[in-house]
């Protein structure tokens, strides 16, 4: 896993720009590039990642999974999230757009985008970010299959991929 480029000097996390948002709505992925792209000159690499719905999960086909969050707290979190992978890559911008409510198969669900001088930080505090998002930001997913509906519980390979980034410090 990349660490911080030696070629380039770490920015104050208080001078890196963050744009966090948990909405009902769909988000425009160009945009969202574009915006990171622009925030500054420095920007050498924009790394993006886009989550969607998958039609088939467990061997169930996945008709509806709503997404519930705690306000307030959910936001909180994905704050410390950035603000950690910040302390450990050159982060010039952030961008964690995470949807709720009702998704069905094909909607995008979260868009993580990282803009970095060099690719190696954008790249890595990308991962960190999604790694983390997918096992400490409270959000609460249900999925409604053709034999009824369950709450989804955190997965192990996302575990262990958190913990394989404790374990890089």
């Amino acid at each position: 896993m990349a660490m911080k480029s030696r070629s380039s000097r770490r920015l104050p996390v208080d001078s890196m720009e963050k744009k966090i948002q948990v909405q009902e709505e769909t988000f425009d992925l160009r945009s969202e590039y574009d915006h990171l792209r622009s925030v500054s000159l420095k920007v050498g690499a924009v790394v993006t990642f886009t989550g969607t719905v998958r039609d088939l999960n467990e061997d169930e086909s996945v008709q509806v999974l709503h997404l519930e969050h705690y306000p307030g707290m959910t936001e909180r979190e994905l704050d410390k999230i950035i603000d950690e992978a910040a302390d450990r890559w050159d982060v010039i911008a952030a961008t964690v757009i995470h949807r709720v409510g009702d998704l069905y198969p094909g909607d995008e669900i979260v868009f993580v985008g990282m803009a970095s001088q060099h690719r190696g930080d954008a790249f890595a505090a990308c991962s960190f970010v999604m790694d983390y998002l997918k096992t400490r930001a409270t959000f609460w997913k249900k999925e409604k299959t053709d034999d009824g509906e369950r709450w989804l519980t955190t997965r192990e390979s996302d575990v262990a991929a958190a913990e394989a980034w404790s374990k890089s410090q």
